[in-house]
């Protein structure tokens, strides 16, 4: 750790926020926000290979249709760029309302769009224009939602009142799989004409909702407090990079835990219902509902718990179970048997992994202070989450029978999940302890004379 020589000093405490209505409004907003953005992941597991791709060739198809759900990754670190100066420069509720609506407009245009039968090549370049769109969107929404609960909380509650942005993530991915259920049912004909496009259309509610949630949501009493100091930085970016490069860097590794979510919610899915395996595709969406519950019941749990004895204990179950976890999942799906299929998945997404999924809003927060928090959150989970993203092609890749630096079928893709979420675990380890560090003091080094920004 450096300290920089003209580092400002920690202020006075902020006054007191609204702590319950924040993590309201995060919680609802993103639940409506990634019921969007998962509904897009079940249609690219088991319907764009045949809508928006030559069908001709499935394994292709497949391919290309997976990669298409991780255009949006790549997105998301140019969005977080964007999004995270916005928020950091001018406040975190602008940022909240504008990523909602994106993400509604986006998803109820992709279920407009004309199929490759209709316009051919044109297609899915325009489903990848709409998936960069939705990226853009996701960019924002976490890291707004998480600056603006953690600013808002109480400084010994702020593991819980923040975990309410990725309970509500949680809950969206529970409505996006509900919806889907029906659909995947439907006749093929059906499915692959109107069916798969009406849970993209209801995003149009989805829209309106949260810009009626969010419109009127207080600031942050921390920046507030900045904006009344004067003290609001024109170049949030530069001050970010220039003294808390590494702090990012730490989030960018700890966020590829995130490939867990992408293999179980995404890959594991088109696996277990892919013509080698078999599987019932609505049994499959079933499982995803359950382990998703049970991450609504976890999730504050763990949070809850690391505001008594830590972030980084609490997140070290979840780094270390998950990717164990994820050999079981996927032994299960390959043994074809339901009844362990349910409790893996459940076990694996809904318990171990919400162990790191609750945490990290709170964790990675408290990395920057509050000139930068929203830029440096963004930049760094997107970044990390991109690469995450880009995990699932690389699934179907290694899983291919020509296989990947040796690595080959479901074991290949455990191994390959298991590699990631090593890294993730040597950041965090490697992390300051940061759950008892006043808000005011957050990504702050003290000393008996200097107050600065913690660099590495």
């Amino acid at each position: 750790m450096t300290d920089h020589p003209l580092a400002p000093s920690a202020g006075p405490p902020a006054p007191q926020g609204k702590p319950r209505k924040a993590a309201l409004a995060a919680w609802i907003g993103s639940a409506l926000e990634y019921y969007d953005f998962f509904i897009y992941g079940s249609a690219a597991a088991l319907i764009f290979s045949k809508v928006f791709f030559d069908a001709s060739d499935p394994a292709t198809a497949t391919l290309q249709s997976l990669a298409t759900f991780g255009v949006a990754y790549a997105a998301r670190p140019v969005g977080a760029i964007i999004l995270g100066h916005v928020g950091d420069r001018f406040g975190r509720k602008k940022i909240m309302v504008f990523t909602l609506v994106l993400m509604g407009v986006s998803t109820f245009l992709i279920g407009c769009l004309p199929t490759r039968d209709q316009i051919g090549g044109l297609a899915p370049v325009l489903l990848v224009l709409m998936r960069v769109l939705q990226g853009l969107s996701a960019a924002g929404e976490q890291a707004s939602a998480n600056s603006m609960t953690l600013e808002h909380a109480p400084p010994n509650r702020r593991g819980y009142y923040t975990s309410f942005t990725l309970n509500g993530t949680q809950f969206g991915q529970i409505l996006a799989t509900f919806v889907f259920i029906p659909v995947a049912a439907l006749p093929e004909e059906q499915l692959l004409t109107w069916g798969w496009r009406v849970p993209f259309w209801l995003s149009v509610a989805v829209a309106v909702a949260g810009y009626i949630i969010r419109r009127n949501l207080d600031e942050t009493p921390a920046f507030e407090q900045e904006v009344a100091a004067g003290t609001v930085p024109k170049m949030p970016l530069a001050i970010l990079f220039r003294d808390h490069w590494a702090s990012v860097l730490r989030v960018i590794c700890a966020a590829l835990i995130a490939t867990v979510s992408t293999i179980f919610t995404v890959w594991a899915l088109n696996y277990a219902t892919s013509d080698d395996v078999g599987l019932d595709k609505a049994t499959m969406l079933w499982v995803s509902i359950c382990a998703n519950i049970a991450g609504l019941v976890a999730i504050p749990l763990w949070a809850n718990l690391s505001d008594r004895i830590g972030r980084k204990p609490v997140f070290l179950i979840g780094s270390i179970g998950s990717p164990i976890m994820i050999f079981c999942y996927l032994a299960a799906i390959n043994s074809h048997s339901y009844p362990l299929i349910f409790a893996t998945g459940i076990l694996t997404f809904g318990v171990v992994y919400s162990a790191a999924n609750g945490i990290w809003p709170s964790f990675y927060g408290e990395m920057f202070t509050t000139k930068v928090r929203l830029s440096g959150m963004a930049i760094g989970t997107q970044i990390g989450f991109a690469i995450a993203g880009f995990a699932v092609a690389s699934a179907a890749g290694i899983a291919s029978p020509e296989g990947w630096l040796g690595l080959q079928g479901w074991v290949g893709v455990a191994i390959f999940t298991a590699i990631l979420c090593g890294i993730n675990v040597i950041a965090v380890a490697t992390a300051r302890e940061t759950y008892k560090v006043p808000t005011e003091e957050l990504g702050l080094k003290k000393d008996s004379t200097t107050a600065s920004p913690v660099t590495a």
